[in-house]
């Protein structure tokens, strides 16, 4: 992230130990490493959120998506069976019978002329 090295670290280690001395340097080198602990977890904690939010608007999409297909799935269905309705409103009007009538009614009672059935 920064590419410091080995050399920048041991010239920053070298100088603190100078200006802060023997006695403050361990309780500054643990108040860097809490900060530096502290800056990492917000990071992480940034980055978490983000792919939370990230993830919650995927979804969004995807059921605004489907809710459209449904949507036009069933303004198709109710076209055809509006459609099927004024087609058959129609036929009823003009008085033409359907060809599916005959198709629908039952079969009438077999008919008893037959004499062989007698004795």
């Amino acid at each position: 992230m920064f590419d410091i090295g080995f050399v920048e670290i041991l010239l920053c280690a070298v100088i603190a130990l100078l200006i802060l001395g023997p006695e403050r340097l361990p309780t500054a080198a643990r108040a860097a490493g809490r900060w530096v602990g502290g800056a990492k977890r917000m990071v992480s904690q940034f980055n978490s959120e983000l792919d939370r939010q990230l993830k919650a608007d995927e979804l969004r999409e995807e059921l605004r998506k489907a809710g459209d297909v449904s949507l036009e799935d069933v303004q198709k269905t109710v076209r055809d069976a509006l459609a099927e309705a004024e087609k058959q409103e129609h036929i009823i009007k003009s008085g033409k019978p359907s060809s599916k009538q005959g198709d629908d009614r039952p079969p009438g009672p077999p008919s008893e002329k037959s004499s062989d059935n007698r004795s």
